[in-house]
């Protein structure tokens, strides 16, 4: 684990109750790994199963995670990041109460502000979820 639970947020803009990831456990090159257990509290669970929204979200906290990470090591302030699109998105299943989902984000392209990534969301080794995702990037000045 690269970050834990008591310093994700460092990495990334959201806050409370809005976050979606617990840990930053892997992040070389343009592949980054997340961690997240689904709490009783999140704000996207309903009757115990997690919405397609906080997928969506837990795929971009991922990118954002990344984008935390690597300005970290240049000593520079954490950037703000916009989701611009979401294309080929595909849900299989959703998770439930307690269940921990682990994430990853690939950059396939980064063009000036825009950030284009593949995303996957698994549980206990099953893909919930699939998308790309195309990120507009700001600075925090």
């Amino acid at each position: 684990m690269i970050v834990g639970p008591d310093n994700i947020q460092s990495l990334i803009p959201q806050r409370s109750p809005f976050v979606m990831v617990d840990a930053l456990v892997f992040c070389e090159g343009n592949t980054t790994r997340t961690s997240f257990k689904i709490r009783e509290d999140n704000i996207f669970l309903e009757n115990g199963i997690l919405s397609e929204a906080a997928l969506i979200e837990n795929i971009a906290q991922t990118a954002a995670a990344r984008a935390g990470w690597v300005s970290k090591k240049e000593d520079q302030p954490a950037p703000i990041g916009y989701i611009g699109a979401v294309q080929q998105l595909e849900i299989f299943s959703l998770p439930k109460l307690n269940d921990e989902l682990e994430t990853e984000t690939i950059v396939k392209n980064q063009i000036f502000n825009i950030t284009v990534i593949t995303g996957r969301v698994s549980c206990n080794g099953n893909v919930l979820a699939q998308c790309e995702m195309k990120i507009f990037i700001t600075n925090q000045s």
